[in-house]
């Protein structure tokens, strides 16, 4: 499945809300930490793509079926941009900078390619089985996906 991104700032709640709506069928419920995750991601590579390319792009999504308990998600946005994604290191005071070291941090993969006279950029996250889980959170620890990050409001 795949949603159209106009270059206006605007896309990125769209392309968010979209995403939202094609959890339903998928699956994974919309306060699983992983939506939150994916819904994170597709603000984070709509907003790169919008922002810094000022072209059209296109989001895929590639969900899991409802019977699959474990399986991977899938998130690309292609745009016809030949610039490479290059992630930056954004000081404290900086409003911007840090949507690739997001997605790098909370992907289980992620990478782009070229495709075209353009580039698409990707990432995977991984969903565990519902058995393997436990009331605070994956098997393993119960650690967040978000544990170990800094995040800082600005």
């Amino acid at each position: 499945m795949q949603l159209e991104v106009r270059p206006d700032p605007a896309e990125v709640g769209r392309a968010r809300r979209w995403a939202r709506s094609r959890l339903a069928g998928s699956g994974i419920e919309v306060d699983e930490p992983l939506a939150e995750t994916l819904i994170l991601l597709v603000s984070e590579l709509v907003t790169n793509a919008v922002v810094h390319t000022g072209c059209p792009a296109v989001l895929r999504l590639s969900l899991p079926g409802v019977a699959a308990g474990s399986a991977t998600v899938r998130l690309e946005v292609a745009d016809a941009s030949s610039r490479a994604p290059v992630p930056r290191c954004a000081d404290g005071d900086a409003t911007g900078g840090r949507g690739l070291a997001l997605v790098d941090g909370l992907a289980d993969r992620w990478g782009w390619s070229p495709e075209g006279a353009g580039k698409r950029i990707w990432c995977e996250l991984d969903r565990c089985d519902r058995s393997a889980q436990t009331a605070s959170g994956y098997a393993g620890g119960g650690a967040s996906a978000y544990e170990g990050l800094a995040f800082e409001a600005v």
